[in-house]
């Protein structure tokens, strides 16, 4: 568990999901799918059950080379983050990346110190050596912060995302470790 002062004054918590914050991870994940369009989900569109999302949290809490953390503000989740490995050998040195954080903790600092969380992670991590992830081509505040801790563009893939009936490509970023 970690702790860090935010722009607001207020301090981020930073730990390891258990089973028992299953139902609070998956009604987060419905109300940030209604915050944005630059999300997998939109609002309730998670459609795991508390089974299958404390499944995976036992998953991701067992592979050592991945990592999930939850943000917590007092006892409000707001946010959700993973960098997760495959289980292939082959691919094992491969992370990828994803960020998720409640609108109403935009800008006060959340996503750079969980981005800095992450990073470290993996620098501690021998196997890993390449952090991937994809952004929604749209979505500049998001793009600048993975450039902010050194991700480049290596691809692009169209047409990626249809949301309201409009097709969002999505750029591919790494960072070489």
């Amino acid at each position: 568990m970690t702790e860090h002062l935010l722009k607001n004054g207020k301090t981020l918590t930073l730990r390891k999901p258990t089973k028992q914050d299953a139902a609070a991870m998956i009604a987060y994940l419905n109300q940030v799918g209604g915050e944005t369009d630059f999300l997998l989900v939109g609002k309730n569109g998670c459609r795991f059950t508390v089974e299958q999302e404390e499944a995976f949290i036992e998953s991701i809490n067992a592979n050592e080379n991945s990592i999930m953390l939850l943000g917590f503000v007092e006892d409000e989740l707001v946010s959700i983050s993973t960098l997760s490995t495959p289980c292939n050998p082959r691919m094992a040195h491969n992370a990828e990346l994803a960020i998720s954080v409640k609108q109403a903790y935009w800008n006060a600092g959340v996503g750079s110190y969980v981005m800095q969380t992450l990073i470290q992670f993996a620098t501690h991590n021998p196997t890993i050596t390449c952090i991937h992830l994809g952004v929604y081509e749209q979505n500049k505040r998001a793009q600048a912060l993975y450039e902010k801790f050194g991700f480049q563009q290596y691809g692009y893939y169209a047409h990626k995302f249809i949301v309201n009936g409009i097709y969002h490509d999505e750029i591919l970023m790494n960072l070489y470790l």
